[in-house]
């Protein structure tokens, strides 16, 4: 892996560090909000899960047309304006009091998120070459938990749980990010692209993405997946703090987060290396299946070393998913429209959507101490997304035979 850092692009390493220090700003705060909503304010878990849902709702609605304008402006414009806004929207965060407020600050997050994420994964693949992808996709992936392994710990100290505080520093982290990122482009400016004149208009990359079957069924597939693992930031934590089975849930549930992120960093390697030998679409179908193998555990799981268990299973399904996810869309996206492609990845966090609303329809309904039917149902609609996923894969199969017999080696 190290011989393949050494011709990295100084702005893709600031990107992956920039990743660290945001992810860990944002997990302070963010993972805390569902908890911060139902106990401090008093806002119904069905209202809470909306708010946390409207974040992901309005990264449906703009994350294709953010990675669009990235192909047609450039990465770099799109990249520093979205971070900046970032920012603002943080400490936005932090002086919100009602829940009109909380409505807009997460929906304007969502609205940060979905343009910058695809525009920083689409320079990511830019700046790289092809066989060296897969390790800088997961260096990304890596730095997200790196961020994610600490930001809970702090973001618990400083009381997140109880205060809107830590977004204050989450603000100033995105500001500094983006201050290093601008210097960082600015320096290295040639290596960046800043239009691509050529790119097709937007209702026609609308009607390329539209037709590309393969990929529509992909990410109809990837929204089940997500609709389970949506669980582990919204119905978890509401099921944690509110269950007469735990303790101090809202503190355990911070640990639980803690482990999910080492477990991810010791972990994720040694997976990818399984996962290599396969497809990335076979990874992201057994990770489906992991993941809902341990939140059926959950259902089972009250004493500290199940807990523990449960969320290493879970944890597993998450990396064998999220692992290759970059890497499918890589492959399957048209190489002038990649940041249109990775935009439209995503549509998949309508599963963000479903999930948290679900989950929260579910609390409502039977309580978060009849956890064999909360998970249990959760499970259910997650698997579904294993034959959608099975079909892409024979249809993928199909058009590489198809391609082989029109061009033979």
């Amino acid at each position: 892996m190290w011989k393949q850092l050494k011709d990295v692009s100084p702005v893709t390493m600031n990107i992956l560090i920039g990743t660290l220090f945001g992810r860990l700003a944002t997990s302070m705060c963010i993972p805390f909000l569902a908890i911060y909503l139902t106990q401090e304010k008093n806002v119904s878990p069905s209202t809470t899960g909306a708010i946390i849902a409207i974040s992901s709702l309005v990264g449906i609605a703009s994350s294709f047309y953010g990675g669009y304008l990235s192909d047609l402006w450039g990465r770099k414009r799109v990249l520093l304006i979205s971070v900046f806004a970032w920012g603002l929207v943080f400490v936005g965060f932090a002086f919100t009091h009602s829940i009109v407020g909380f409505f807009m600050m997460n929906a304007l997050n969502g609205l940060c998120r979905s343009v910058f994420e695809p525009t920083s994964r689409a320079m990511l693949s830019d700046l790289t070459v092809e066989k060296n992808r897969l390790v800088i996709f997961n260096l990304r992936y890596t730095a997200i938990n790196v961020g994610v392994t600490f930001g809970p710990l702090i973001g618990l100290k400083l009381g997140a749980a109880a205060s809107t505080t830590p977004f204050i520093f989450a603000g100033i982290t995105y500001f500094l990010y983006g201050i290093v990122l601008l210097y960082t482009l600015r320096k290295y400016n040639d290596k960046v692209n800043t239009t691509n004149n050529n790119l097709v208009q937007l209702k026609d990359a609308v009607q390329i993405v539209r037709k590309d079957h393969i990929f529509l069924y992909s990410l109809v597939g990837l929204v089940l997946c997500i609709t389970g693992y949506s669980q582990f930031s919204s119905t978890l934590p509401q099921y944690f703090s509110s269950s007469e089975l735990f303790k101090n849930g809202a503190e355990l549930f911070s640990y639980l987060l803690t482990l999910n992120a080492i477990t991810v960093i010791i972990l994720q390697f040694p997976l990818i290396k399984i996962g290599k030998k396969y497809s990335p679409l076979v990874s992201i179908m057994i990770g489906n299946v992991v993941i809902c193998l341990g939140l059926f555990g959950f259902a089972f799981s009250q004493e500290l070393p199940l807990l523990i268990l449960m969320m290493i299973i879970f944890t597993i399904g998450e990396i064998l998913m999220f692992s290759m996810t970059d890497l499918l869309i890589d492959q399957l996206a048209k190489p002038d429209l990649k940041g249109t492609y990775f935009g439209a990845m995503g549509f998949t966090q309508l599963g963000n959507v479903i999930g948290p609303w679900i989950g929260g329809v579910l609390l409502e309904q039977f309580g978060a101490n009849k956890p064999l039917y909360l998970f249990g149902t959760l499970v259910m609609i997650t698997i579904i997304a294993l034959p959608i996923l099975l079909y892409v894969k024979y249809e993928m199969k199909k058009k590489s035979v198809a391609v082989n017999v029109a061009f033979p080696q």
